[in-house]
Formats: C-alpha cells, structure tokens, sequence
C-alpha cells in the first residue's frame, strides 16, 4: 500500500484540478469570443471564401498594376527602414536614462539621490506607455491629423517600437558586464565614458542583433498599417480588397511572402554574422562597412518617401496637433461609453485567449513533424507550412477570416490563430529538437510504444518551455485582438474605429486607454504565471 501512494503522482490533484477549471472556464470564453465552427462550413460562407479565392488565379499582371505593386514593395521598405532608425533615435536616450548599469551606486556606497532613481522610473514609465499603444492605433490616430500617406505609419513605428527598443536595450544594458563601466567610474570617469568604452563594446554585438530584428518585425508592420491609410503595401492592398479583385490581391501577396522571406534570410544573415563576432567583438573594419551600408540605406529610404520632419513640426502642423489634442483630452467618461468599452475589453480578451489556445493546438499538431519525428519530406514540407503561416501579419489574415467565418471577435480569434500557429509551431519544434533525448529513448528502448515515450519521457521536457512560449505570445496576441476590430474582428478594435469614424476623440482617447489597462494586465498576468513555472 505504501508503494501505491508513493507511486501516485503528487501534483495529479492539482492537474485534475485545473483541468476541471480550464474546462468550467471553456464554454463563456468560447461564448463570450462568438466561436461557431459551423460558421466555417456555412454554404454562404463557402460561396464567398470559394469565389474569392477562385479570383486569385491568374494573379494580377498589367503593366500598370505592376508599377503601382513595385512603388509599394519598396515604399513599404523604406517605410519600416526610416521608422526604425527614428525608433532607435528615441530609444537611445531612454535607454542610457533608465538603465541602472551606469548608476553611480554600482561601484559603491554613494551619497542618497531621490531624482535619479526617479528620473530612471519616469523613463521606464515612459517607455511603457508607447510600447503599451499598438502601432496600428499610433498609425490610425496620426492619419488623422497629418492625412494619408506613409509619414502616419513612419512616426507609428518610431513610437511603438521607440519605446520596446528602449525597453529590451535597457535590460541587454543591465545584464552586461560591468566590470569595465564601474572601473572606469571608479577612476572618476563620466558616465558617458563609462557608455562609451565599458558597456556598448561589450553589449554592441546583442544590440544591433536586436536592432536588426525588429527592423524584420517593422516590415512586417508597415504592411499592417497600410490597411488603415498609411502607404505600402497594406495601403495598395485595402484597394484591392475593396474592390474585391483576388488576382491583385494574390500579386500583392505573393510580393509580401518575398518581402518577408528576403527580410527573414537579410536577418538571419546579419544576425548570424554578428553572433560569429560577439565573443571578440566587432572588429573595426566591418564595424565601419555595416554602419556605412545602414547609413546609405537609412539616407535613401528617407529620400525615396519624402518625410519631412519639419513640415510636420511646423505652426501649421501644431496648430494642428493642438485642436486635435483639445478634441481628444480629457477623455470621456460616460457610463454608456464606459459599458461599452468594458463589453469590448472583455470580448477583447476572450479573442486573445481563444486565438492564444487554438494557437497552441495548432502548433503542436505541426510541431511533430517539424522536429523530424515522421521523416525529412514532412519536416521541410511543414516548416514552409509554418513560415507561411507566421509570414502573413494577423490583421492580414482577419481581412481573410472574416470572409470565411463572417464579422465579429471569431474571425479575429481565427487570424490570431493562424499566425501565431506559425510562430509558436517554429518554437515548440525547436524546443523539441533540443530536449535531452534520453528519457524518450530509454521508455522507447523498453518496450513502450512510439506516442507513451514521447508523452512521458519528451513532453516533460519541452512542456515549461512550451508554456513559456505561449504565455509570452498571449501578451503580444492581447495587442493584436484590441485592433482586430479595424477589420470588422469585433472587440476594442471595432470601437475604436467607429469612435475615430464619427470623430469623437474623446470616446476614442477613452478606448484606447482601456487597451493600455488591459494590455498592461496581462502583461503583468503572464509575468506572475512566467515566474511561477520557474
């Protein structure tokens, strides 16, 4: 008898427990999120999904639209190049102000200073709320006051990934050596030399990884907020959609799958070369070549889209941005408009949570063979599958799903689905290629079948970092599901837009602050869940 209890598992309580819950929680989510797969299947639905995708061939080849197709390819270019070096430029101060690697307590006992450490959570303050505002609503909101074109998503971009920049360099900062910033502050150097010759050579190479990477994301983006009148892509691509046309709207995917698979190999490159050169650092030849080649770059994007900073500073400008601002603050704060957004908050995030889950099955299902375990072809057949999948942005997957399944938040829990499946499928696939092979082998080598050596001995090993993956995509999906609505996705999104249609910028400013609380919630959510697993 003592065998048997001890045998037993000691977390199966708990397991059964949340499973109970989980499933108690499943059918007012599922409600809540307007989930109907028979919606899917609906011979309306088919109808409309099979004379849309029938469309699509042959693509879209004139003269003409090839032109317009070309101009937007590379506008959509520029517009992430010129973002992401205004985003850097916002970044930097933020992050040498909130990092506390070059405090001056860090070699020591130091006089007591209350304004530096508030100066340093001001900052971080700071940084919270632009990262906190999707780029999508930025864009939106700028369209506004400055008309269409592609400055709106160019100043979107520079805020929203402005302030993640500052955030991620803040923390590459932190967790640096420093050693050779506090010798140097120790000899009575500034903090500025401390920067300049302690902290960035050491860190250089994992922060132009980073920059790197979110210029890829920024690409990404630019085509999104080109559904809401900011040029690019996305722009030519709303036209389209419009204008119901599949065979220009399957050019102009077939553009941005290349787009991104060349953004993708441009990274992956850049990224792999800088981390061949981080353990001696960069040396100072191709230090100067990459800084040259971003240079050139930068000044030619900015050429090829016109921005004119100046112009959009100037008193016409600000005369502008002043009447928009009294029209926009204070927020409204009627109980009507208060029921609403709380209706679209909560729809919001039973969209993200249905979106994150259907995600994470999806994921698995493909994760399998991704990792190799049914053979080569289905390996690489499956990894195009899931770079398909995550290629395509989620507001660009809605403008689909809700051909599909219809308007409201299940079309947008679908696109979240969909893309997100791509990502986390890569990841968890990753994670299975580099778990410790030994338990699995060892139930395999005795005698257990294919699928008990792989629930019992690989899946404990993949299962913390498989969560982990997962939550963190559900903070990132919550952003996405607030502006699903833009599309018809229901949600904060759709509020949002119809609040912004009717030019009630108060309404607006009240709805956009609930998605702030609520991206923030479940940030801090995930955070607590994150830690507990370890």
């Amino acid at each position: 008898m003592l065998l048997k209890r001890d045998s037993r598992d000691p977390a199966l309580n708990q397991r059964l427990l949340l499973s109970f819950l989980a499933l108690a929680l499943a059918w007012p989510i599922g409600h809540i999120a307007g989930v109907n797969p028979a919606a899917l299947v609906e011979p309306a639905n088919l109808r409309v999904v099979g004379s849309f995708v029938a469309g699509f061939w042959p693509l879209a080849h004139d003269s003409f639209f090839l032109g317009l197709l070309g101009d937007a390819v590379v506008q959509t270019l520029a517009i992430a190049t010129v973002g992401t070096l205004l985003a850097l430029l916002i970044a930097m101060p933020l992050a040498v102000g909130s990092t506390a690697a070059l405090s001056i307590t860090a070699i020591g006992p130091a006089p007591r200073s209350l304004w530096r450490p508030a100066s340093r959570q001001a900052l971080r303050a700071l940084t919270l709320l632009l990262r906190g505002v999707p780029e999508l609503v930025w864009a939106l909101l700028f369209v506004r006051v400055f008309g269409l074109g592609p400055s709106a998503a160019v100043l979107a971009l520079a805020l929203t990934y402005g302030g993640m920049l500052a955030k991620v360099f803040s923390e590459i900062l932190d967790s640096a050596d420093r050693r050779p910033a506090r010798a140097i502050l120790a000899a009575g150097g500034s903090r500025f030399d401390a920067l300049m010759y302690g902290l960035l050579p050491v860190a250089a190479a994992e922060l132009l990884s980073y920059t790197v990477y979110r210029w890829e994301c920024a690409l990404r983006a630019a085509v999104v907020m080109g559904l809401v009148g900011a040029g690019g892509l996305g722009q030519l691509m709303d036209q389209s959609m419009k204008a119901f046309n599949g065979g220009e709207i399957a050019s102009i995917l077939s553009a941005f799958l290349l787009l991104v698979l060349f953004a993708d190999m441009l990274s992956d490159v850049l990224r792999r070369w800088m981390a061949s050169t981080r353990t001696g650092g960069l040396r100072a030849a191709s230090g100067w070549m990459l800084t040259f080649a971003a240079a050139f770059a930068c000044v030619v994007a900015w050429g090829y889209i016109g921005l004119d900073l100046g112009a959009l500073l100037g008193d016409r400008a600000g005369s502008d941005i002043a009447r928009f601002l009294r029209e926009f603050l204070p927020p409204a704060h009627d109980a009507a408009l208060l029921t609403k957004i709380a209706s679209g908050a909560i729809e919001t995030l039973a969209t993200s949570l249905v979106g994150t889950v259907l995600a994470a099955l999806l994921a698995v299902a493909l994760a399998l063979p991704a990792a190799g375990r049914a053979g080569k072809i289905a390996k690489s057949l499956t990894r195009f599958l899931l770079n398909l999948l995550r290629a395509v942005p989620e507001l660009v997957w809605a403008t689909i799903t809700v051909l599909a399944a219809g308007l409201g938040p299940f079309a947008g829990a679908l696109a979240l689905a969909l893309h997100t499946g791509g990502v986390l499928g890569r990841l968890y696939a990753e994670a299975l290629e580099n778990a410790p092979p030994a338990a699995e082998a060892s139930l395999h080598a005795s005698g257990a079948p294919r699928a008990l050596a792989f629930l019992y001995g690989a899946l404990p090993e993949v299962a913390p970092q498989w969560l982990a993956y997962t939550l963190y995509r559900w903070e990132i999906n919550i952003r996405m599901a607030a502006v699903m609505g833009f599309v018809g996705a229901g949600g904060l999104g759709q509020l949002l837009y119809y609040e912004l249609s009717l030019f009630r910028l108060d309404n607006a400013c009240s709805v956009i602050v609930a998605m702030l609380i609520l991206a923030l919630l479940v940030d801090q959510a995930s955070a607590i869940l994150r830690r507990k697993m370890g």
